[in-house]
């Protein structure tokens, strides 16, 4: 009776929660979330999507979810040559029981924020649709098949390979699942439109800016499901950060019975606050609203940043036409231990305020579509972003293959168009194969990127085969992974090799879009011996951090690489790997996936940040092998001073973010501390403890 009495509870909130929703204009966040109350089984059980399927012996779960939580830390299948690893890639049901009262007059969409790789979708016995792809979100209508009281709904998800679906590979785990939101919107029949590729149905762009003015364009989808015509207003406005009307456009309209149209505005802003990446990202945001007879029927609102970018072709990126360094680090799908891609917004928010401090100006996004909420911070905290469709590593040569990933590049367009921080489209990452079908797929991504966007410029993630191979010539700019010192040889190469590029390419843009190194925070060595086995179990931090301190000493010495990218900033799941302190973990990260900084974390900020800051390395290297060490700080100030075991201070100049001084260590514990003073008056400090032991 207990369970019973809890259930009618949330089947009762559940209603009211919609009633609530179906009185108010759609927003951002609109609908009902259809969160609890799932029923969920790995495998594929028969007639599971039939509404009278017994789920009793299922388990009981909340979406979001993932069934790769408990699996996915089984590492080195590249070693045991496992194309897919151990972790469990197949079939899984997902239903819910709820009920629902659906008001005349309106239509029903479901929304599913991601679900890997294919799902089906059926309600109440119904099959609603099919969605191919496992990182943009998507919708059906399903105004025919719901219905009043209770309604079943069944999704079958499969994370398995599938040649017609990208990613056909790739350094990452594929967790499957309904791993977003779930949510039943309900609109007027006259309406916005929400059915395109599932994103917004307002799209604006900045056509100009000049001294005083900016003009800006947008494009309004209005759809009438009703059996008449309808005539109405579309009015749109842009409306600052305080809220004010700066510019308003209205216009009435007519539109047949099932007719769709898309409207077209431009506006002049006056005084315009420009969108200026970490210098100031200032945000407007721009609303359409559907009024009848001066009756609010429904309403959509979506940011808008005034800014341009560009890429020239000696490599200078410009914002708002003017120069602009863009550095910073990969972000892989946010993760988090033990439950892969179930993450807070705040857990996101945490993520990128880590990458915020460390003062980088841009993100690329590897290798997917990412969740909505790092492109809004990206927004907020002015980073850039590049963000790319899952073609990575292999290509399928059939039709079904291509226009799937077509399909991608429009989802992710539609869904993101209107973040400011998205700077560049990727077509691509690191294709192994140049032929026809391969230079055929990419030629159409970038021809479908700038049919749908012509503001922003494409990118494309070399690697594997010539630098100037034609594959990589179908982006507007192209960048190259690159690993010197890791893989190869030692990391000093990266400048002659970008002098050598930039001489044979001097009219293409190219950027280095990733570049890295392994490190354990538990792998202590200080001096570093020799370059450690990238895939062997010894990862020094020491090794990371020197690495780092080249590449960067000769990337910002060449103004021609139009962008550089750390790879990565936070150590992410690879099934593929055993390497490190523990398998099926890339270590690469700048920041362990516990999100504890590292030494190189340091060393970027002290060359990124605006922020005074002072860190001296090698703090966990706690018993020292010598007495005699070589120690090291990074600052962004000028000088700073130093003293050991609480004796007199001693000042060193800071050179190249890099305050060096030898020390001879006391028998025993050692407390070494730094300081430095502030423009503005503020003292700085810092301090480890390292001990030395005389040996017999």
């Amino acid at each position: 009776m207990t369970r019973l009495l809890s259930e009618f509870a949330g089947l009762f909130a559940l209603a009211i929660l919609a009633t609530v929703a179906l009185l108010q204009p759609a927003s951002a966040q609109e609908g009902v979330p259809l969160n609890d109350g799932w029923q969920f089984t790995k495998g594929d059980p028969q007639g599971a999507s039939a509404p009278s399927h017994d789920d009793a012996g299922w388990s009981s779960i909340s979406v979001p979810h993932t069934y790769n939580a408990e699996d996915s830390g089984i590492g080195g299948a590249k070693a045991r040559g496992e194309p897919e690893g151990e972790y469990y890639r197949g079939p899984a049901w997902y239903r819910l029981s709820f009920e629902h009262v659906p008001a005349p007059g309106k239509r029903q969409i479901l929304h599913f924020g991601g679900a890997t790789l294919k799902a089906d979708v059926w309600l109440n016995g119904r099959k609603v649709g099919t969605h191919r792809g496992g990182y943009a979100a998507f919708r059906f209508d399903v105004t025919d098949e719901l219905q009043a009281g209770r309604n079943v709904l069944a999704v079958r998800v499969d994370n398995a390979k599938n040649p017609e679906i990208s990613p056909l590979n790739g350094d990452f785990n594929v967790f499957g699942g309904l791993y977003r939101e779930v949510r039943l919107i309900e609109v007027p029949e006259l309406h916005l439109d929400r059915m395109n590729h599932a994103g917004p149905a307002i799209r604006a762009w900045t056509e100009a800016i000049g001294d005083d003015t900016a003009k800006i364009g947008s494009n309004v989808a209005v759809v009438n499901t009703r059996s008449v015509p309808a005539q109405f207003e579309i009015d749109t406005q842009i409306i600052d950060a305080d809220g004010k009307q700066v510019a308003t456009q209205r216009e009435q309209l007519q539109l047949a019975a099932g007719e769709s149209r898309s409207v077209a505005s431009n506006f002049t802003v006056s005084n315009p606050k420009l969108w200026r990446g970490r210098e100031g990202p200032y945000l407007y945001r721009i609303r359409s609203q559907i009024r009848e007879s001066g009756a609010l029927v429904d309403s959509q609102s979506v940011p808008l940043g005034i800014r341009t970018v560009a890429v020239e072709k000696d490599g200078t990126f410009l914002l708002n036409g003017k120069a602009y360094p863009l550095y910073g680090v990969n972000m892989q799908m946010p993760t988090r231990f033990g439950r892969g891609p179930i993450v807070t917004d705040g857990e996101i928010d945490e993520d990128m305020r880590l990458i915020d401090e460390m003062g980088a100006t841009g993100i690329r996004l590897a290798h997917m579509q990412h969740p909505p909420r790092v492109y809004e911070r990206a927004d907020e905290l002015g980073m850039l972003i590049l963000t790319e469709v899952p073609l990575i590593d292999d290509h399928d040569q059939s039709d079904a293959f291509r226009e799937n990933l077509v399909q991608q590049m429009e989802e992710l367009i539609a869904q993101h168009t209107n973040n400011p921080s998205v700077a560049l489209w990727g077509i691509g990452n690191e294709i192994r194969v140049s032929d026809a079908a391969s230079n055929r797929l990419l030629a159409e991504l970038n021809e479908t990127a700038h049919t749908l966007d012509p503001y922003r410029p494409t990118t494309y993630a070399h690697c594997c085969l010539d630098d100037d191979d034609p594959i990589a010539q179908h982006s507007d700019t192209v960048s190259y992974n690159r690993y010197f010192g890791w893989y190869w040889t030692k990391s000093e190469d990266i400048g002659p090799w970008a002098d050598e590029l930039h001489a044979k390419m001097p009219n293409r843009p190219i950027g280095v879009s990733e570049y890295g190194a392994g490190a354990s925070i538990r792998h202590q060595e200080d001096p570093v011996v020799k370059r450690p086995e990238s895939n062997g179990y010894w990862h020094p931090e020491q090794y990371q951090t020197d690495f780092h301190i080249k590449h960067w000493l000769e990337l910002k010495k060449r103004p021609f690489l139009w962008s550089t990218f750390v790879w990565v900033a936070i150590d992410f799941p690879s099934f593929k790997r055993n390497e490190g302190d523990r398998p099926a973990i890339n270590d690469k990260g700048l920041i362990t996936e516990d999100r504890i900084p590292k030494d190189a974390y340091y060393w970027y900020q002290a060359n990124w940040a605006e922020e005074p800051m002072l860190h001296i390395a090698s703090s966990r290297d706690t018993h020292k092998r010598t007495q005699q060490v070589k120690a090291m700080a990074f600052s962004n100030l000028p000088r700073v001073e130093v003293r050991l075991n609480g004796g007199e201070w001693t000042g060193i100049d800071v050179e190249d973010r890099m305050a060096k001084w030898t020390i001879e260590l006391e028998e025993g514990a050692n407390l070494i501390e730094a300081r430095a003073r502030t423009q503005d008056g503020r003292l700085l400090t810092d301090k480890v403890g390292w001990r030395y032991d005389l040996r017999p």
